[in-house]
């Protein structure tokens, strides 16, 4: 397989920490939605808008090797933008399509978490559209696509870690389910454990999140409590008397032990780094 990567959706904050984790390794395009300013002059970005762009030009101008879907849109144009990708892929020699989707597929199952050989069922609307790409996608041949499921992602400047400092900065409130049970991943690990599926050619499904799970109350009260004194208000939220799970085990996709990590990996790497760039900005 070539080493020509095309990421629709690099703009993205998903698609964004794929494109720098890639990007030394591999010739790799992107796409991007609205940040003229930022993308307009660069060589190896297009703009695309999933409702009213024909995706078939560029992959016509870049005729990438591996796809790496993870953009944003409405369902109606995102599946007839998936259904112009398929096509592409299985008329070209040696193509494969990686389809970043979230653990929203398994929104439908609530008494335990999933692994890569459950059955997804979905309810929500979100995760009706990804479950829809994926049944699409696994029509195709075993080595024309790979499927990389995600829990909820951190990061410095994710967006619920963004959302999670202006509550507290503003002391408004935070929402937090104390029955939902989760687990995480964070940009830097979901975006190593891709570069390393794509080394490894892999195909099929994976799982890229913590081997442990946490209640999503917890989670962000711990996380809250390390970056300092101060907290937003916190709003208890409950669906269920009883426990509810949506978190997607990695139980095939961490079959080298460098890449398996914990929650408290995850609550520790956002922290840590969060203390680091508040540190520079004062030095600064």
């Amino acid at each position: 397989m070539g080493n020509k990567i095309l990421i629709i959706g690099a703009s993205g904050f998903i698609g964004n920490a794929i494109y720098k984790e890639l990007r030394p390794y591999f010739d790799v395009y992107g796409t991007f939605y609205s940040q003229e300013n930022q993308y307009e002059e660069n060589q190896v970005f297009f703009k695309f808008n999933a409702e009213c762009d024909d995706i078939e030009e560029i992959l016509n101008t870049v005729y990438p090797d591996i796809i790496i879907s993870c953009f944003k849109t409405e369902a109606k144009s995102g599946i007839k933008v998936h259904q112009q990708l398929f096509s592409y892929v299985s008329v070209t020699h040696n193509c494969k399509i990686i389809f970043i989707s979230p653990a929203k597929v398994f929104d439908g199952i609530t008494k335990f978490p999933a692994k890569e050989t459950d059955k997804p069922l979905a309810l929500s609307e979100t995760g009706k559209y990804h479950h829809n790409i994926e049944k699409n996608l696994m029509q195709m041949s075993l080595n024309q696509y790979l499927i990389l499921r995600l829990p909820i992602v951190l990061g410095v400047n994710s967006p619920e870690i963004n959302r999670l400092k202006m509550a507290v900065k503003h002391k408004t409130s935070f929402e937090i389910f104390e029955d939902l049970v989760i687990n995480v991943t964070t940009v830097y690990q979901f975006s190593r454990h891709l570069h390393y599926l794509i080394n490894q050619n892999k195909r099929g499904i994976f799982h890229s999140g913590s081997t442990d799970l946490i209640h999503h109350s917890d989670l962000f009260e711990e996380i809250t409590e390390k970056l300092g004194d101060n907290t937003p208000v916190f709003k208890l939220s409950y669906t269920s008397n009883t426990d509810r799970f949506l978190a997607v085990l990695p139980e095939k996709s961490f079959d080298v032990s460098e890449y398996r990590f914990t929650v408290t990996d995850a609550i520790h790497e956002v922290t840590l780094k969060e203390e680091i760039s508040t540190l520079k900005t004062t030095l600064l």
